[in-house]
């Protein structure tokens, strides 16, 4: 490693997903649609036109994600000013981990980050759209 590198990207997931609450796909499956429970998509787009996205899960690729959380910048989206409970996800649960640390830091609360991503949501018979 690098002198000027002191946590690796390794580090930084472990340490997000020891401090963010999880929820497994089992557990996720019936809040789809919920009226308490959001679902936040942070892959970027050529991943999300690939397989399709998690039903009426919010896009927000993890590069504008603290944009679309700011309610002061222009490129909010006010689907995060709801009173609801925030499930982030991603392929695997390592950017979603670490997007939705980044989220709790900002006060969007509470947030979950569903454990496996997308790759386990489908194992566990989730659907995609």
């Amino acid at each position: 490693m690098p002198q000027n590198i002191t946590k690796s990207a390794k580090d930084l997931v472990q340490a997000a997903m020891a401090n963010v609450p999880a929820i497994s796909p089992e557990e996720a499956l019936p809040l789809v649609g919920s009226d308490t429970h959001v679902f936040v998509d942070l892959r970027d787009g050529t991943e999300q036109a690939r397989t399709g996205r998690i039903p009426g899960a919010i896009a927000s690729s993890r590069g504008l994600m603290e944009f679309h959380i700011d309610p002061d910048s222009p490129a909010h989206k006010p689907e995060f000013n709801q009173d609801k409970t925030y499930v982030f996800y991603c392929a695997s649960g390592g950017r979603s981990a670490l997007a939705a640390q980044v989220a709790m830091d900002m006060g969007l609360t509470p947030v979950l980050n569903l454990s496996g991503g997308v790759g386990a949501w489908t194992k566990a018979g989730g659907t995609l759209e």
